[in-house]
């Protein structure tokens, strides 16, 4: 059995690491891709899951599925492609460790899954199915993406979406717009940031926003808002809840780190359950995936980054909340 099975992209992050004395600057190569990133925050903190994805029949796709097996994740159905190499993303950070990405990727091995070669029985193990926008850039991974999300939907399993907006990955903002919501359409639980909630809904007002994409299908939404912690909606119920006052140095994978830390927390909850939770109750899970979201800013790069269930609660036990 599986608590969360992911499906999506799994990738190199190239992040900086400094430069040579002559001034070159040098990148560390960090396993990364947002999917993957959720299921290795879930992973670390006691989730059975699986990956469904495809990278390269190369050096860098070999890592990556050595990562996923360091970290316990089933890659029974990582696939690696001889002909297309993994999709590779340098990061670049600026003074507030804020990331702006360069993807190599016309193709890359990620895009490349057909649903014919998805295993549906990992799908149908897990009480979750986990997936992102990425995998929605183009074919035939984006058919791929969502037969399965559907399949998924059809057992009554829960469905977690980020629709992880990178605009150079795509060809228009209004085909990202159209493909994101069509995932949209399949979650119930979705996290955004500020930014996705306005291209989704048509508003930066958050419970406006939230409402509108509430109308589309999920029951749960949440809006990751950085160091303003994160803003909630389930049903009629809507607030706040901060984050932790940490010493930033890197934000990549930290929304990855929130989401799967939350996913961690209810695994093995239905849908109704989910929808039953009481304001404290959904404050508890979404205090938790925050430290864990925070503690990820604290260190250099994605994967790697992720914080343990005791840094966790050490960090809700010690560090003051970030006041606004």
């Amino acid at each position: 059995m599986v608590d969360i099975t992911a499906i999506g992209e799994l990738l190199i992050d190239f992040t900086p690491a400094g430069q040579t004395e002559r001034g070159d600057m040098l990148f560390a190569r960090i396993p990364g891709g947002a999917p993957a990133n959720v299921l290795a925050a879930a992973a670390k903190l006691g989730n059975r899951t699986a990956f469904l994805g495809k990278v390269g029949d190369d050096a860098f796709g070999s890592f990556l599925r050595a990562t996923l097996d360091g970290l316990g994740i089933s890659t029974e159905g990582l696939l690696s492609d001889p002909k297309v190499h993994t999709t590779l993303a340098f990061v670049q950070l600026d003074e507030h460790g804020d990331r702006s990405f360069s993807f190599y990727r016309k193709p890359g091995a990620d895009i490349m899954l057909d649903f014919s070669e998805v295993r549906l029985d990992l799908v149908e193990q897990a009480g979750i199915l986990h997936f992102g926008s990425v995998s929605l850039t183009d074919e035939p991974s984006r058919t791929a993406t969502l037969k399965t999300a559907e399949h998924a939907k059809s057992l009554g399993k829960l469905l977690s979406y980020d629709p992880n907006f990178r605009p150079p990955l795509w060809d228009s903002v209004e085909n990202a717009k159209t493909q994101m919501l069509r995932g949209l359409a399949l979650a119930d639980i979705v996290k955004v940031s500020g930014e996705e909630l306005e291209l989704l809904s048509g508003t930066d007002d958050l419970e406006r926003g939230s409402a509108i994409l509430a109308e589309k299908g999920p029951s749960l939404i949440l809006v990751s808002l950085g160091a303003q912690g994160a803003f909630y909606r389930l049903g009629s119920l809507t607030g706040f809840q901060p984050t932790y006052d940490v010493k930033t140095i890197d934000t990549n994978g930290a929304g990855d780190s929130f989401f799967g830390a939350v996913l961690h927390r209810v695994a093995g909850k239905s849908l109704e359950e989910i929808r039953a939770l009481s304001r404290d109750e959904l404050e508890d899970i979404l205090a938790y995936g925050n430290a864990a979201g925070s503690l990820t800013t604290t260190r250099k790069g994605s994967i790697p980054a992720l914080p343990t269930e005791a840094e966790i609660e050490e960090c809700r036990r010690t560090v003051p909340l970030l006041q606004a």
